[in-house]
């Protein structure tokens, strides 16, 4: 729909009484000629004269060039209409049984590239959610409520809870989206950072190292921290050291044992779960980089997985250098609001109208020098 930046520039349109003025004022070049017997007449009685415009093609023109004008000064802009209907987007492997039908005073789409209509096939699509849902919160207009339909667990999400700028509800129902293709990655290289009460904790990694086939690091916390292209295991207590935040915020990955403590963050999220559910690993972005915290003691009777075989594999699907976890939980990744209103960007007519300016500034001097021509004696 279109709007308009600059209404006051419409104020310019005024200036279309200038042409009006001139026409009326113009008088048609004739040439005089002596007729000796008009001499004898009175010149004081006048005849009645009536408002004429001549030229009227070349007045219309001027009218239009100025009323253009007037109105690239007010900087027209146009923008998609969007209905102001509640939006509800439904995540791929949902069943649409599961949303409630009937009502029609709802949008319903599916949460995939493009936002298809869910009177489509649902779209075999492994697109970053978090990437779409912020998109959808751009695109919507401000005040339309936004519900999110979500299988229990989610494919493909970014390493944080998405910040939008409107509540969301939030429904998880059964189903499951399209598995993400497998992706070869580059396995993880730890290097161990431990105090000497922890020491006996170093062997569990060093398993997993010989495990992947990679190097491995241990030394205390005094020992200077590896390059960023490391995962710094940190197993200590107490508050985390400035010095390993700083060292993450640049860029890198600290995986904390259970017994150190590291700073709130609205971002926290569970990154790791056990088959009933519980927490077994926290993780939180940090500046360019992210940390992550072990929720149980390093032992095989409060952490169970660590003497099972699978056990390097789904730490490495976490610490390796994905971009994004590939299987989260609906419950973790429910939004949060605090980003600004996003601006839906316009079109800016300026330059169509300002090309329309000059044809139409064209055609007002070639039909100028036409009337001065057949003006000339």
């Amino acid at each position: 729909m279109p709007a308009l930046l600059f209404p006051l520039g419409l104020a310019a349109l005024l200036a279309v009484v200038v042409p009006l003025v001139i026409h009326l004022m113009r008088r048609d070049e004739l040439r005089p000629v002596a007729f000796a017997a008009l001499r004898w007449l009175d010149p004081r009685p006048k005849p009645r004269q009536r408002i004429r415009f001549s030229e009227w093609p070349l007045l219309i023109v001027r009218l239009l060039l100025i009323a253009v004008l007037a109105v690239v000064l007010a900087r027209p802009v146009l923008t998609a209409p969007m209905s102001a209907k509640p939006f509800v987007a439904v995540a791929p492997g949902v069943d649409l049984a599961a949303v409630r039908e009937g009502d029609d005073e709802v949008q319903r789409h599916w949460l995939a590239p493009g936002f298809p209509s869910t009177d489509r096939p649902a779209p075999q699509t492994t697109a970053s959610v978090s990437s779409l849902l912020r998109e959808l919160d751009a695109q919507l207009p401000q005040g339309v409520k936004l519900t999110v339909v979500v299988p229990q667990t989610l494919q493909g999400v970014d390493a944080e809870r998405p910040v939008l700028s409107r509540p969301v509800d939030w429904r998880i129902v059964a189903g499951a989206m399209p598995a993400p293709q497998a992706m070869t990655t580059k396995r993880p290289v730890l290097s161990v950072r431990h105090t000497p009460e922890r020491a006996a904790d170093v062997r569990w990694f060093r398993a997993v190292s010989a495990a992947w086939l990679t190097p491995f690091e241990a030394a205390a916390t005094d020992a200077a921290l590896p390059p960023k292209d490391r995962v710094v295991v940190w197993l200590g207590a107490g508050d985390a050291p400035q010095s390993v935040r700083d060292w993450a915020r640049s860029g890198g990955t600290v995986l904390f044992g259970s017994q150190m403590v590291w700073p709130q963050s609205p971002n926290r999220r569970i990154a790791w779960r056990d088959e009933t559910g519980a927490p077994l690993m926290e993780a939180q972005s940090e500046g360019k980089g992210r940390m992550l915290r072990l929720t149980r003691a390093l032992n095989a009777a409060a952490f169970p997985i660590l003497i099972e075989s699978e056990f390097p594999e789904k730490l490495n699907n976490i610490l390796s250098d994905q971009v994004t976890p590939a299987r989260v939980a609906s419950r973790d990744l429910i939004p949060v609001t605090g980003r600004s209103v996003f601006t839906r960007p316009a079109e800016d007519l300026t330059p169509w109208l300002a090309l329309l300016a000059a044809a139409l500034f064209l055609i007002e001097r070639i039909l100028a020098t036409a009337s001065r021509r057949r003006a000339a004696p």
